[in-house]
């Protein structure tokens, strides 16, 4: 049954989805990573797209900017069509001078100054994670490809123009890695919803220096970091499959 923002039908996702910001960046992917991939849904221009990685069905769906949008998508998917693990796949502002560009981040706990997560699922905690097996299962997947995974606190922001000229040097100096505007919002759904996630982000802009990825940088980085993604879904797809027959 379609919803408001998103016109596929029962089954038309896979288990497992892979959520880029960029309607487009969703459709590249499913054109260049994934097989047989047939578009499930377009509203308002949002593509999703599902097919094959390695025989498993994958699906693609874009988030649009920011956790308000994000949240309508993460929600639908969870709720109505029987996705189970959601990974972010985008891009992120460094704060931490040591972490170079082209870098990923698996982001294994999230602060925010948006309001949104605490309505969507109230906690003491005073940071948002993932689920805990998928960021094993990244680390693992990480080393087995040689793989230099940077992992560790990030800020999810809903302020793309930032008034505080010091956030960036206050954020390095508590040990937030970097910034990006959805994680937070797709980590309090997960908890609300019963679903798996986790965030990875490339890192394409230097903060305190202003170096930024080239056009051509930024798409290798990036093709690196899907491959990488659809390598810890499948793993992750191994690990459940193992779970429920032993159960």
């Amino acid at each position: 049954m379609a919803t408001p923002h998103i016109d596929a039908e029962p089954g038309d996702f896979a288990p497992s989805v892979l959520m880029p910001g960029d309607p487009l960046r969703a459709t590249y992917i499913a054109e260049r990573h994934l097989e047989q991939a047939h578009l499930v849904t377009n509203v308002r221009n949002a593509n999703g797209y599902t097919g094959t990685y390695k025989g498993l069905p994958v699906s693609v769906m874009a988030s649009g900017m920011g956790i308000p949008s994000a949240a309508i998508y993460i929600t639908e998917l969870y709720r109505f069509y029987g996705v189970k693990t959601i990974v972010r796949v985008g891009t992120a502002g460094v704060f931490d001078p040591s972490l170079e560009l082209r870098r990923v981040v698996a982001a294994t706990e999230c602060i925010t100054n948006s309001a949104m997560p605490a309505q969507i699922f109230p906690t003491e905690a005073s940071s948002l994670t993932p689920t805990p097996e998928l960021a094993d299962i990244a680390s693992r997947v990480a080393s087995s490809r040689g793989m230099d995974l940077a992992t560790g606190k990030i800020f999810t922001t809903d302020i793309f123009y930032e008034p505080d000229p010091e956030l960036t040097a206050r954020m390095a100096s508590d040990g937030v890695l970097c910034v990006e505007m959805e994680t937070a919002g797709l980590y309090a759904l997960a908890a609300a919803e019963g679903g798996r996630a986790l965030s990875l982000l490339t890192m394409s802009d230097h903060l305190s220096t202003g170096e930024s990825l080239s056009t051509v940088d930024r798409q290798t980085s990036l093709d690196e970091m899907i491959e990488f993604a659809l390598e810890v879904v499948v793993t992750d797809s191994e690990v459940i499959e193992l779970s429920l027959i032993h159960i």
